[in-house]
């Protein structure tokens, strides 16, 4: 079976109780919309467990994004014995503020190798990934696509394309795929399924349930 998921956040329990729920097995494939990280209270745990399934399948989104140019930024000055310039500094508190701290806590904690790790599993994340299933193709990105033009082709837009505006659940984008984003928790606390956009993230770091759709039968998933 093909299982797709978003907004994971760190809650590294809710996505064991998925993994159970759902009989997740070597055989099956699980595509994450991106927001692994920040927020929730296990990111590294989350990470270490995700980065050696080879059949879970990680696409950015602008927590990761944010993540990964912050962490990078922050060895760059140790390995280089820098202070942060005033920029850099106020982007690493924002970040901070705003669901980072439990990512550069738990970081922090980390041995130089398990680091690397890290820093190379959110640099590696694809932007958006094209799965077709039992004849139906979908189009898998973290939030929508700026700017959309059907007929561009994927790889000439900008990463922050896919990460900074929502995919409005009522437009259909393409004629021939359905479009599934993450990004946004509905306002149901359950799956969006519009004409041509189906939208997965219901909140599981803020108090609403980890979500999954099944591609091949339609079904959902909630822990």
């Amino acid at each position: 079976m093909t299982y797709v998921v978003s907004n994971l956040h760190g809650c590294y329990d809710k996505f064991k109780e998925l993994l159970c729920e759902i009989s997740f097995k070597d055989t099956d494939v699980m595509y994450l919309l991106g927001d692994i990280v920040d927020y929730g209270e296990q990111p590294m745990e989350l990470i270490a467990d995700v980065s050696m399934r080879y059949n879970v399948y990680p696409i950015v989104g602008e927590h990761d994004y944010t993540a990964v140019r912050m962490l990078s930024g922050m060895e760059k000055l140790l390995q280089n014995g820098d202070a942060p310039d005033a920029e850099f500094a106020a982007e690493l508190t924002d970040w901070a503020n705003h669901g980072g701290k439990v990512t550069l806590d738990g970081y922090r904690a980390l041995d130089d190798d398990m680091k690397e790790g890290v820093i190379d599993y959110l640099s590696d994340m694809a932007l958006y990934e094209e799965v077709t299933v039992k004849g139906n193709t979908y189009f898998l990105a973290h939030a929508g696509i700026a700017d959309f033009d059907p007929d561009a082709d994927p790889d000439d837009y900008q990463p922050e394309d896919f990460l900074s505006e929502p995919a409005d659940p009522d437009r259909v984008y393409f004629t021939d795929k359905t479009l599934v984003v993450g990004h946004v928790p509905s306002e149901s606390g359950r799956i969006v399924k519009g004409e041509g956009v189906i939208a997965i993230d219901c909140g599981a770091a803020f108090g609403g349930k980890l979500a999954c759709l099944c591609l091949e039968t339609g079904e959902e998933f909630y822990v």
